[in-house]
């Protein structure tokens, strides 16, 4: 679902673990060693993901460190709530993507394939802040994505195009 290009870090105090540790703390929730785990899980590398994704990369169950479907969908919006990811919609899907340590940035969501293809823009940034000074409006965050189709789902159209008028 994703196609993510280095757009670098930014520079964080905590460790997403640490910070979701502080995060349930500060609100009298227990750290138990699932919600450790799936921190662990959705922090070892950078990718968009749904729930049905991060359940595929948990143990199965019966094996040794499952989580329940129920405590990953709980400890996602606890995730969210922390400011550790963002949640976006898809195609009626939750969507997932780290927000803890990451620049801001926008998304090109291709239609066809539904792959995301993060990108930054200094002049959109600026576009962005020159209409909220026109308005007296103080921007705390945005997000912007954009539909359409990949290169790659285009040019399979072509050659599918090109094969349908060859017969």
């Amino acid at each position: 679902m994703s196609d993510t290009e280095s757009l670098g870090t930014v520079q964080v105090s905590l460790s997403p673990r640490d910070r979701f540790v502080e995060f349930l703390q500060s609100r009298g929730m227990r750290v138990t060693a699932q919600r450790l785990a799936l921190v662990d899980q959705v922090f070892s590398h950078h990718e968009h993901f749904d729930a049905d994704q991060l359940m595929e990369q948990l143990p199965k169950s019966g094996q040794t460190g499952h989580v329940s479907r129920p405590t990953v969908y709980r400890t996602l919006a606890e995730f969210v709530d922390a400011g550790l990811l963002r949640k976006f919609v898809l195609n009626g899907r939750a969507v997932y993507e780290h927000d803890y340590g990451y620049p801001q940035h926008d998304h090109f969501h291709c239609t066809e394939c539904n792959r995301l293809l993060e990108f930054e823009n200094k002049g959109l940034v600026a576009l962005r802040d020159e209409v909220a000074r026109e308005h007296h409006f103080r921007v705390t965050s945005h997000r912007l994505i954009i539909n359409g189709v990949c290169q790659d789902c285009a040019r399979a159209k072509r050659k599918s195009r090109s094969r349908m008028n060859m017969i």
